[in-house]
This record gives structure tokens, sequence and C-alpha cells, in this order.
């Protein structure tokens, strides 16, 4: 049934009513009979599968954005695979891609370049419905120049070490000392580079460094392990310190601002939502920054993230905030968990019409 013939059938019925109900003559049998055939037809409306049961998958890494382009070595997106416009089902689908060799997925959904070229990206669900994107790598043997403001020092407000119960506080933490939330990169690295006569660094070993290996909780460090040997902060400040520890350049593009997404859902008690957070540069370009950035839940109560940007939801309905922040820019998720109804306590179903709105 398509949707003109669906108005069509409605309007036919909206005109039959007003005849049969407002008619003076119209008996009981008459206004019984028009019930029963409005209902019949609701019914046919909700459960055809052809009109408002057809599940839609999309995949999503951005809001309005088309084809994926990964420009770099160290180029990553995080996707979503959405069900029906609102549920996330990224870590439930199976991800592929065609050509192989070009990209390769994680479970999460998360991508990686491999090789120059195109692909299209897949998700398929457990029903059996499939969504696609286009996806092209260039420069995959390349690796992206690092600068030590842009993609540094998030990884120390990520992980708490120049908070104010850390190394940001005026008097540092042991001997170490970092700009409260990294608000003064400059600072930063010449405490890190050139302080104390560079032992905290090891170029000729980059594993090895002090740095690293506190971090790590390789080394005895009274801030416990911050680093996963292996994840992708690790690589990262690995590659920066065996690359001689570059500033960078000092006209470099700067973070403008960040976006979020999707920046606001309605979730089920006990759900989960996947984030995507994607930094825009004075450039004009983008990169993703999600397993970068800081999560904050307003209320702890009601969820939590973990480190892949993860938000799980308790049993607790109402209404929450997630701050999202890197390279001094905040970005907001706002989610309602409405408390819905207790299958167990819902009334006996006395007919197919009580059926349907229950389920």
């Amino acid at each position: 049934m398509g949707f003109s013939s669906m108005r069509l059938s409605f309007d036919f019925m909206n005109f039959f009513s007003m005849v049969v109900v407002a008619h003076p003559k119209a008996s009981q049998a008459a206004r019984r009979a028009l019930v029963g055939a409005m209902t019949l037809l609701v019914a046919f409306v909700v459960g055809s599968p052809g009109v408002l049961k057809r599940a839609t998958l999309e995949l999503h890494y951005r809001a309005g954005a088309g084809e994926l382009v990964l420009d770099s070595q160290d180029a990553r997106q995080q996707l979503l695979a959405t069900l029906n416009g609102t549920q996330d089902i990224s870590r439930e689908v199976s991800w592929s891609a065609e050509p192989a060799g070009i990209v390769r997925l994680d479970t999460t959904g998360r991508v990686i370049p491999v090789a120059d070229g195109a692909a299209v990206i897949s998700a398929k669900s457990r029903d059996g419905v499939t969504a696609r994107l286009p996806v092209r790598v260039v420069h995959a043997g390349q690796p992206a120049p690092l600068h030590f403001a842009n993609q540094i020092v998030p990884i120390f407000t990520k992980n708490g070490c120049n908070g104010g119960g850390c190394h940001g506080k005026a008097a540092g933490q042991n001997g170490f000392r970092l700009s409260l939330l990294g608000f003064e990169p400059d600072e930063d690295y010449e405490h890190l580079v050139r302080e104390a006569r560079g032992r905290r660094l090891f170029p000729a070993d980059p594993p090895r460094s002090m740095l690293v290996t506190k971090g790590t909780a390789e080394m005895p460090h009274g801030g416990g392990k911050r680093l996963e040997i292996g994840s992708d902060d690790y690589r990262r400040l690995v590659r920066w310190i065996a690359q001689g520890m570059p500033a960078g350049k000092t006209n470099a593009a700067t973070v403008q601002r960040l976006e979020v997404f999707p920046s606001a859902r309605t979730l089920a008690l006990n759900g989960e939502q996947q984030l995507v957070v994607t930094a825009h540069y004075s450039d004009g370009s983008t990169e993703d920054v999600t397993r970068s950035s800081l999560f904050e839940p307003n209320d702890k109560d009601m969820a939590s993230t973990d480190a892949n940007a993860l938000l799980k939801i308790f049993n607790q309905p109402g209404e929450f905030a997630v701050m999202v922040r890197y390279q001094g820019q905040v970005a907001t998720f706002r989610a309602t968990i409405p408390l819905g109804a207790p299958v167990d306590r819902l009334p006996l179903a006395k007919n197919f019409v009580d059926e349907l709105v229950f389920k």
C-alpha cells in the first residue's frame, strides 16, 4: 500500500464518517460498522510492512556528510549504523568493504586505511537490512605530520594528566608540571622536552621514555596506569618521540569548533549509543577525534562512557547531558531516557488493536 493510496483511504473514510455520523437517520448499526471499518484501516496501515514497518539502516559519521575520505596513514573514522533513524546498532551489524584491501573495519565500525583506492563499506543487520557508504583512501603510505598542541596535548587531557589533581596544578606533581587542561601548550612543550635535561624523553628508544613507561605503569607512577600499550594514544606518543618531538608549524591550523554526532537522542533503559566527535579546523579541514576526546556525563548515575566513546545507559529514566572536550573546545550530547511502560504490568489485551498499541 503506497502513501498516496493510504491518503486516499483516509480521505474517503473521513468523508464517509461525516456523512454517516451526522445523518439524523443513521442507525446504531451503521455507526458501529463505521468504527469497525476505521479500526480495520488503522490496523492495516500500522501492520503494513510496506508503510510503517519497513526497517531502514543508515551509515553516518557526521551530519550531512557524504563520501568518506581518509587522507593519510593515520586517518581513522568511527561510523554509526542507525536503524530506523533512532536506534544505534553499530556493534550488532556485520561490517565489510568491497573491494578488499582498501580499508579494514573493526567490530565497532571504525574504518582504518590500508591502501589507496575507492571502496564501498557495507553494514548488514541481523534481519538482513543493508546500508552502504562510499570511501576513498589517498596517501595511505604517508603518516600525517604531528603537531604538539593539536595531537599530543589532548592525550594528557583525556587521561587526566594535566588535571588540577595531578600535574596540572600550580606546583605540579613530583617535579613535573603541565598547564591546567593544556591551555598553555608552549609551556608544556618546554617542561617535557627541555626541562630536567630532557630525561623524560628518549628518542633512541621511544617506548622506553620515562613519559611512556610511567603512563603505562611499567615504571612506578603515583597516578597509576594511564596508557594502554598499543592504543591509539600510545602509538601517537611513541611516534612523536621517534620523530624528534616536533613542536609543529607555528602557522598550523587550529581547532575552531567541535561537533558531536548525534547531538541528541531518545534512548532506552539499559541501552547504548556510540558517539562520533569531529574537530573542525581553521583551514576548513576536519578530523575524527572520537578516541582522543574527553567525555563527562553530568549525571553518573544515569550513564557512563568508555575509551571508545560508547555511551552506556543505566536503568534510570530522566534527562542528562555529556560534555565532550578536545583542545579547549566543547560540544554537548543530550539524552532523554523515558520511563516506558512496565511490561509485566500492562493490562490484558482484549483485541488486536490493544496488542498493536501495547507492542
